[in-house]
């Protein structure tokens, strides 16, 4: 019998969006090769097609590229705020004209679904542009000074979760404040940090003020060390984050670290069970939960676990894995080989230890990186499972009984993102978002995001703020 309720395939073209062969470093308002011979690929992770070829940048480069920002610093930070302002507004109305281009890019070179980096990604880096833009001309009242000063050049290294996200949460306020930028992004995901190179020229930005350099581990750590960097933004991983820390300790360069997380979302006894479960899919399996502020611990209090689990375990047999280019796709591929092996090592490991597993009934592609939907019962505290950040669509489910035992068990990480609080009642929202040490705390809503909204964390999840007024202070010297 044919269910009445299946989709028939709805997929977004290719063709919007015109990618080159090969591409090189955008230093000084140009693309230019690379002083090296050196070159790497990038994979659809849903095929596992070559899409393109791009520089693995060396500290030549990266020279290059600080020197063009730095040149580009006076002229930069003399301009009116207003005058700034005006190249950021162009540059968020390109991204809104090219948004339908820009969520296929990103959904073939991440593969992330394109519903996400349509209805997601896209609107909300536009939004951040938007946002910044209207802070330039007004620095001197965001509460750091009657005159504030950018600091010089910005180094800024992002991930590959939300690659065009990532970086206009970093450039945007760089640029409002005055500074210019030299940009890393990720080895796996570089093509819309240089299509974004391509509207900084479409809008006029002059000459300098972003460079973008391409490459991986070692190119990060070129740019990191380089003498001339002012400020260093990083998000990615907290073993990488400690070792950014350790190498510019000494210095006085300015840093702010996005790192991991083990977010704790928090379900209790009178909670609505169906908007409840809609929040943990949204928490754990949105960007297939390579997030790093995923509520990808599920605390859930002890006389609602059989019925919230039924209803959770029916919802998801009914997402749907496979081609992120189809509009319909509810999970897409896992970002890298590299990854996925993670993912698959850590369930391994969640099964060795004891934890329950179950997984969604879904098949899954024969070539690309898939993992499917799985979540884990009987999980303690002392779980791997419970305690590393996995990085992938894994739910570990853990009980409480009381508000106390659930703080409690939320804090009990070496992280400190994101949490989520489900509940009717607007006094324990309060009580129990005051007692937990996360930088982000959602009530009955989770992964939402908005550019006036400060995001960061505590503990080995990092410190400094992006977004909203508290993320213009990392660009000032205040």
């Amino acid at each position: 019998m044919t269910n009445p309720f299946s989709y028939a395939p709805a997929p977004e073209s290719r063709s919007i969006v015109d990618i080159a062969p090969s591409y090189g470093l955008f230093i000084d308002g140009e693309f230019t090769d690379g002083s090296g011979e050196d070159r790497n690929k990038t994979l659809s992770p849903a095929t596992e097609e070559v899409l393109a070829e791009y520089v693995q940048a060396n500290e030549e480069d990266v020279d290059r590229a600080v020197r063009a920002a730095r040149k580009a610093f006076e002229k930069w930070s003399a301009l009116p705020g207003a005058e700034r302002g005006k190249y950021l507004f162009r540059i968020a109305r390109i991204i809104q004209e090219r948004s339908r281009e820009l969520a296929v890019l990103e959904t073939l070179d991440n593969g992330k679904p394109i519903r996400e980096t349509r209805d997601a990604d896209l609107p909300l880096v536009a939004a951040h542009f938007f946002y910044y833009a209207g802070w330039a001309d007004k620095l001197g009242h965001a509460g750091f000074g009657p005159d504030p000063r950018p600091l010089g050049v910005a180094g800024q290294v992002i991930p590959w979760n939300f690659p065009l996200l990532m970086l206009a949460w970093k450039i945007a306020p760089a640029l409002a404040t005055g500074n210019t930028v030299v940009l890393k992004p990720a080895e796996t995901t570089p093509l819309s940090a240089l299509f974004f190179a391509d509207i900084c020229r479409q809008a006029g930005l002059p000459k300098g003020v972003v460079n973008i350099v391409t490459g991986d581990g070692r190119t990060g750590a070129a740019l990191v060390n380089h003498p001339d960097i002012a400020k260093v933004a990083f998000t990615g991983s907290t073993a990488v984050g400690k070792a950014i820390a350790r190498q510019i300790a000494g210095t006085d360069k300015k840093l702010t670290l996005e790192l991991g997380g083990k977010g704790a979302n928090i379900v209790f006894d009178d909670a609505p069970i169906d908007q409840a479960v809609e929040g943990i899919v949204n928490g754990i399996f949105f960007n297939q939960g390579q997030v790093c502020c995923a509520g990808s611990r599920l605390l859930v209090q002890e006389s609602i676990q059989e019925e919230l689990l039924d209803s959770l375990k029916r919802r998801l047999a009914t997402l749907r894995l496979g081609d992120p280019l189809d509009k319909n796709t509810d999970i897409g591929a896992i970002n890298s080989a590299e990854q996925l092996a993670r993912i698959t090592a850590l369930a391994r490991t969640g099964e060795a230890e004891g934890a329950e597993r179950w997984s969604a009934p879904c098949e899954l592609p024969a070539s690309g990186y898939w993992f499917a939907p799985t979540l884990f019962t009987g999980v303690t505290q002392a779980h791997t499972v419970a305690r590393d950040e996995i990085f992938g669509p894994v739910l570990s489910v853990l009980t409480f009984r009381t508000p106390d035992e659930a703080v409690a068990k939320a804090n009990n990480s070496q992280y400190g993102l994101s949490a989520g609080i489900w509940t009717e009642k607007g006094s324990r929202i309060l009580a129990v978002a005051n007692k937990l040490r996360a930088g982000v705390v959602w009530a009955n809503t989770f992964n939402k995001f908005d550019p006036t909204s400060p995001f960061g964390g505590y503990k080995e999840s990092g410190f400094g703020r992006e977004g909203g007024r508290h993320g213009l202070e990392a660009y000032l010297d205040v």
